[in-house]
């Protein structure tokens, strides 16, 4: 891990700048390589992730790990965080407090990567960028917003409670490879200027 991700993660490990710090065992900052061409943002540590510091190590992190292997990839290949650092107690739902403090070491982490892509897991880490979306409509289409792509997928977790969705995540993800593969390209001049979805499919 290079210095920023390491000082990054030095900082959300004595972080108190929510409540969150005083129920949490351990911080989760977040890991992976320098150089990876994935940045996954998933929602908040769980039960596993605040035992162990790292994330995605329960259920959801195991169908995480499936389904980069299904194209091809491996965790060690991309990098994996949340749009918050530490566990909210019950795994309820992130407060906008609680977002709020941890979008600093969210934009730090994701400008030392510069990753190709950034995939949204689940409606809260989808919500930083698209605000006023619906993960339904959205889900497995990439987004430019600026000179970042960034691609809203359903949480791994949605898939252990419904099950019905397994396919549609096991098929947006199936996608990921053409896209890092390749140039973002915007779609048609009559679509919003703010967000554009890519043509690449």
């Amino acid at each position: 891990m290079p210095l920023e991700l390491e000082a990054i993660a030095t900082e959300v490990a004595d972080c108190t700048q929510c409540k969150l710090h005083q129920s949490r065992k351990m911080a989760v900052p977040g890991e992976g390589p320098a150089d990876a061409e994935l940045m996954f943002i998933g929602e908040g540590p769980g039960f596993h992730e605040n035992e162990q510091g790292r994330p995605f190590v329960g259920a959801a992190g195991k169908f995480l790990e499936e389904l980069l292997e299904s194209i091809g990839l491996t965790r060690e290949q991309v990098f994996i965080t949340n749009i918050v650092k530490c566990r909210p107690p019950g795994n309820r739902d992130p407060q906008p407090a609680e977002i709020e403090a941890c979008s600093e070491y969210l934009e730090r982490q994701t400008g030392s990567l510069n990753p190709k892509a950034i995939v949204t897991l689940g409606r809260f880490s989808m919500a930083r960028f698209f605000p006023n979306a619906r993960i339904s409509a959205i889900h497995g289409k990439p987004q430019r917003i600026g000179n970042r792509v960034v691609v809203p997928m359903y949480h791994p977790a949605a898939a252990l409670h419904r099950p019905s969705l397994r396919a549609t995540i096991q098929a947006d993800f199936a996608r990921l490879p053409e896209l890092i593969g390749r140039e973002a390209r915007p779609i048609r001049a009559e679509d919003p200027p703010t967000v554009e979805q890519l043509s690449l499919f």
